[in-house]
């Protein structure tokens, strides 16, 4: 287990300075309370950009742009001072030679014990978005966390229940309402997708579906009919922030 930092340690860290994690570490929504906004895996940048009275900073991580806000002690123990690291573009020819590698990751997290976790992105416990991300990650693959900023970010691609034609292997399917994207999936193929649904209309964890109108499974049925339509990873995230 890591030390705990020391007051000092917490002390010495500057709004503006950029900082390694040597520990994964959990991510909130506010200044205060536990409100998961995400987890954080060892070996992941970010930089300082408020420093809150209550011992928690707000940081933007450096690969996806995301905001969220870390206990302070816990980045002094388990993160060290780091230059800002340089992204590579990785375009669609490259992106698709390593669809394998995603498909593989969220295959193999769908084999092991599991629950929803809202936040979750470290596994075994994932939400749907930071399955997604993390599954293409695994792979060198940034995108942003959110499933609606992930939506916003794909190539849109045409998609209704029971027509499917248009969809490849490893794009994203979107759900929601007709205002916002609340869910995403990833497609395996013909029209099957993999998720992390949660408790009330889904799965508690990873699991399969599909888009067949003639599939009368209740968890199936309900995100059928919230399906947005879906999108296709053309670039990776290039580290700035989205907008809201």
């Amino acid at each position: 287990m890591a030390r705990l930092g020391t007051s000092s340690e917490a002390e010495a860290i500057a709004q503006g300075s950029c900082w390694q994690l040597q520990h994964p570490l959990n991510a909130y929504s506010r200044p205060q309370g536990p409100g998961l906004a995400t987890q954080v895996a060892a070996g992941r940048r970010l930089r300082v950009l408020e420093i809150a009275a209550g011992g928690r900073l707000r940081v933007r991580l450096l690969e996806d742009g995301y905001p969220c806000w870390l206990d302070r002690s816990a980045l002094a123990s388990q993160g060290r001072p780091a230059a800002p690291a340089q992204l590579p573009q990785l375009q669609r020819a490259t992106i698709a030679q390593r669809l394998e590698q995603v498909l593989r990751f969220a295959q193999a997290a769908m084999l092991q014990p599991n629950v929803y976790l809202w936040g979750g992105s470290l596994g075994p416990d994932f939400d749907c978005s930071g399955l997604i991300q993390t599954s293409f990650a695994a792979a060198g693959i940034w995108l942003p966390r959110d499933a609606y900023l992930q939506e916003r970010f794909c190539q849109p691609v045409a998609l209704r229940p029971g027509v499917t034609s248009l969809l490849q292997v490893g794009d994203l399917i979107f759900f929601g309402t007709p205002q916002r994207c609340t869910h995403v999936g990833l497609h395996l193929g013909g029209g099957r997708y993999l998720h992390s649904s949660g408790r009330e209309h889904g799965r508690n964890g990873l699991g399969l579906d599909d888009l067949n109108p003639r599939n009368q499974d209740p968890v199936a049925s309900h995100y059928r009919q919230e399906l947005r339509g879906a999108g296709r990873v053309m670039h990776s995230h290039d580290g700035s922030p989205l907008p809201p």
